[in-house]
């Protein structure tokens, strides 16, 4: 059993120790334009405007948002971020974030790009999980109709082959290398599609130990039972269930849709739903250790917290591999360097690729950070806390 340390989110030298002054400075003034809801509004019309007519903005883009939330454009600029976070123990999970294509030449680049991550990753443990997206190497439309039933063409079938084939590529290079990858969840309405992809692939390569993760969003109201309905087939079929834990990433987009086509939506009425949810996910892993692998994708400091003591009072190891937590870089420092000080396993999502490709991931981030309830006041709250201590 690990010596259990003393924990404290509100340790900013912990939180804090790999980032420079210049660093830290470059953060406090990100956020706080961030903060500012008027320009996160107004931005990513007036960026794509700017770099469709040729302004060059791309370089002021690198240098602050860019620098801050993602690697590098390719892996081996990514490598920077690598070691600088290895620093604090904490591991580095490549995102290759391309997202909403729709050519088959790009599926497969795509493709390629993913298995890259995960040769990189066999090299060095301090990445110690991939990830991918469904659609980043098959079209939302395809998977669309799949979820509805809707009966697929001749030309559609050979299509949505290539497209398990390109999964079964990675996954099998994955297992072949012995790294772990997760699949992302995505909308409602071609997650049905991605679940049982992601079953099958772990019926396949899960046997001995956990290689493929699927992901599940607990802002729906379905979720907590699906991952219970999994694990059940998991313990029936004799594999181990790979479970990435996230509270959801398309709220409005959902709640929209389910209004304007008139079904109910999937999602919880409330937050205080969806944080019972997931923490009772928490609750269930735990309890299921053993046939259950899981990552807690997490900003919230309470479920953090409560995670923490579940291991404790469950006499799990630490260092157990089937428990990791997860955040975003450039996002909850004090979360992520703090656990991996009191030697939890720890690793940061670093999304990497072509800026123009990244930006709909970077407006996304700075979206969905000014709709969370107080958190750009406590990252703001922590740097400045930080910047008192070096005196800055």
């Amino acid at each position: 059993m690990t010596q259990k340390q003393s924990l404290s989110f509100e340790n900013t030298e912990i939180a804090f120790r790999h980032s420079s002054n210049a660093d830290l400075k470059r953060a406090y003034w990100l956020f706080k334009i961030i903060n500012v809801n008027f320009l996160v509004k107004i931005g990513p019309p007036i960026t794509n405007f700017a770099i469709k007519i040729g302004l060059p903005i791309k370089g002021l883009i690198k240098a602050t948002i860019f620098n801050h939330f993602c690697g590098g454009e390719t892996i081996r600029e990514c490598e920077a971020t690598i070691k600088s976070l290895e620093s604090g123990r904490v591991g580095t999970i490549l995102d290759y974030s391309i997202e909403g294509e729709d050519d088959e030449q790009v599926f497969d680049d795509t493709r390629e790009e993913i298995i890259r991550t995960i040769k990189r990753a066999a090299k060095n443990k301090a990445i110690p999980i991939t990830v991918f997206k469904v659609t980043g190497v098959g079209r939302f439309g395809l998977l669309e109709k799949l979820d509805a039933g809707i009966a697929l063409t001749t030309s559609e079938q050979q299509e949505w082959q290539k497209v398990q084939d390109r999964v079964l590529a990675i996954c099998e290079k994955a297992y072949a290398v012995n790294v772990p990858v997760m699949i992302d969840a995505e909308e409602t309405w071609i997650q049905d599609t991605i679940d049982l992809l992601a079953l099958n692939m772990m019926r396949k390569f899960n046997k001995q130990k956990a290689i493929v993760y699927n992901t599940y969003q607990l802002y729906r109201h379905d979720k907590l039972e699906s991952l219970m309905n999994d694990n059940e087939v998991a313990v029936k079929e004799n594999f181990i269930l790979g479970a990435k834990l996230v509270r959801g990433a398309y709220m409005e987009k959902e709640r929209k849709r389910a209004e304007e086509q008139g079904y109910p939506s999937p999602i919880q009425p409330t937050k205080e739903a969806s944080d019972r949810d997931f923490n009772l996910a928490l609750d269930y892993c735990t309890d299921h250790i053993n046939t259950i692998a899981f990552v807690a994708g997490t900003h919230n400091e309470d479920s953090c917290r409560r995670l923490t003591e579940q291991l404790d009072a469950k006499n799990i190891d630490h260092k157990n591999p089937h428990v990791y937590f997860a955040q975003l870089l450039g996002m909850s420092d004090n979360l992520s360097f703090n656990l991996a000080d009191a030697d939890y396993n720890v690793a940061k999502y670093v999304p990497y690729g072509p800026i123009k490709a990244v930006l709909p991931y970077l407006f996304r981030r700075a979206q969905e950070n000014t709709a969370i309830a107080g958190q750009m006041s406590r990252e703001l709250s922590l740097i400045v806390k930080e910047k008192k201590r070096r005196k800055l």
